[in-house]
C-alpha cells in the first residue's frame, strides 16, 4: 500500500531543493524536472527494488532517465532518500562536481545511466532489459523519455526492438508534457496520439495524469502484471508541474531566475513547500 503523505513531503522536499539549486545557479530546467517529480517519488518510495545504503546492490531495478535534462529532479530525489548528502545538490554544474547538468552513472551514486543525448536512453533501457532476461533475473528497468525527445527516431527502433522481443521488464514512461525547447511540442512536431502509437508499436498502454500519486503506483503495479508484452505508461503531465505560477509560464523549459517577479514567485512558492513538508512532519 502506498504512503501518499511520504509520496507528497518527499515530492516537496524534490520540488524545494530543485528550487534552492537554481536560486544558486540563476537558472536550470525547471519545467521537465517538475513535471517528473511526483513519477519519481512513487518509484522510489513504492516501486522500485533499490537500496539507498547499497546504491551498487546488484539485485536493484534501474532507471534510465532519458531525458536528461530532468537530471536536477533525479539528483534532488536521490539526495533526499539518502544516497549523497542535499548539501551536494548545489554544486550542479560547477567544475569537479559529482552532479553535471545530465546525469552520468561514472559521476553520481545512485544514477544507473548517462543520458542527455536525446534518443538513446531508450535503446540503454532495452539493452539492460535484455540482460536481466539472458540472465533470468526479475529486476525491472523504469525509462523515463519526454514527448519532445519522440521526435528523435532511435526512440521508435528502440520501442519496436522492446516490443519485438516482448521486453515487459522494461517499463517505458512517456512524459507528456506538451511542451519543449522551442515551444508546444504539437507545434514543433506533433505527435498525435501517443496512447494510440504506442499501443500500435504493440505496447500494452496506460495514460494517467502526471500528479496522480494513487493513478501512477496503480498503473505501474498493473503494468507488472503483464506477461509477454512490451508495456508503457503515457503521464499526462504539465511542464513546471506543482507551482501554477511555472505551469502558466510561458517559456517554462530552462528558466533564467533574473528578475524580480521570478523571484519573488520562487520564494513564495518555497515558502508553500516548506509549509507541506513541516505539516507532514
Amino acid at each position: 500500500m502506498i504512503d501518499i503523505k511520504e509520496v507528497q513531503i518527499l515530492s516537496a522536499k524534490t520540488r524545494l531543493e530543485i528550487f534552492k539549486t537554481f536560486n544558486k545557479l540563476g537558472y536550470g530546467h525547471l519545467g521537465g524536472s517538475f513535471s517528473i517529480v511526483e513519477l519519481l517519488s512513487v518509484l522510489y518510495t513504492n516501486q522500485m527494488k533499490i537500496d539507498p545504503k547499497n546504491p551498487e546492490w546488484d539485485e536493484r531495478d534501474r532507471l534510465v532517465l532519458s531525458k536528461g535534462h530532468a537530471g536536477p529532479a533525479l539528483y534532488s530525489t536521490l539526495a533526499n532518500l539518502g544516497y549523497f548528502p542535499v548539501e551536494e545538490l548545489r554544486t550542479l554544474n560547477e567544475g569537479g562536481t559529482n552532479l553535471p547538468s545530465h546525469p552520468d552513472r561514472l559521476k553520481t551514486i545512485g544514477v544507473d545511466a548517462t543520458t542527455g543525448s536525446l534518443g538513446q536512453g531508450i535503446s540503454v533501457a532495452g539493452g539492460i532489459a535484455t540482460g536481466f532476461k539472458l540472465d533470468h533475473k526479475p529486476n525491472y528497468v523504469y525509462a523515463i523519455v519526454g514527448d519532445g525527445e519522440l521526435n528523435e527516431g532511435q526512440c521508435w527502433e528502440a520501442f519496436q526492438y522492446i516490443a519485438h522481443n516482448k521486453l515487459n521488464n522494461c517499463i517505458v514512461i512517456i512524459d507528456d508534457n506538451k511542451k519543449q525547447l522551442d515551444g508546444p511540442t504539437e507545434d514543433i512536431l506533433n505527435p498525435f496520439d501517443i496512447q494510440m502509437k504506442m499501443e500500435a508499436f504493440g505496447f500494452e498502454t496506460l495514460k494517467v495524469k502526471g500528479d496522480d500519486i494513487l493513478g501512477i503506483d496503480a498503473a505501474i503495479s498493473y503494468l507488472k502484471t503483464v506477461p509477454d508484452k512490451a508495456v508503457c505508461l503515457v503521464l499526462d503531465s504539465i511542464k513546471g508541474q506543482g507551482i501554477p505560477y511555472f505551469e502558466e509560464l510561458a517559456d517554462n523549459h530552462s528558466v533564467k531566475f533574473n528578475t524580480e517577479e521570478l523571484k519573488n514567485e520562487v520564494n513564495k512558492a518555497m515558502a508553500s513547500l516548506t509549509d507541506i513538508i513541516e505539516g507532514g512532519n
